[in-house]
């Protein structure tokens, strides 16, 4: 399984942008697909975007399309997640995930980054 950590969260005002960071171990990194979750207080984890390995393709929750951007370096076994025009409501613990290409299940979870929107 590959390891993975989180970094980059933080607070910030409404409007404002960060960029979360995973990195992970392993050399096949390049093939897995990796995601973004995240868990608000008293909420159920739920899917925020997703970039393959094969090709790179992405998707998005509709609650963040066109304001986050998911992208990989697959050189420095590193994806990111832009945020920008942030609202409190993406206020939650952000979760970076990793599966191998076909599957169902996410095989590795990070420990996750809390993320704050707040004036």
């Amino acid at each position: 399984q590959v390891q993975l950590v989180e970094s980059g969260g933080g607070l910030v005002q409404p409007g404002g942008s960060l960029r979360l960071s995973c990195a992970a171990s392993g050399r096949t990194f390049s093939s897995y697909t990796m995601g973004w979750f995240r868990q608000a207080p008293g909420k159920e984890r739920e899917f925020v975007a997703v970039v393959r390995g094969s090709g790179g393709s992405t998707d998005y929750a509709d609650s963040v399309k066109g304001r986050f951007t998911i992208s990989r370096d697959n050189a420095k076994n590193t994806v990111y997640l832009q945020m920008n025009s942030l609202k409190p409501e993406d206020t939650a613990v952000y979760y970076c995930a990793a599966k191998v290409l076909g599957a169902v299940k996410w095989a590795s979870w990070g420990q996750g980054t809390q993320v704050t929107v707040s004036s």
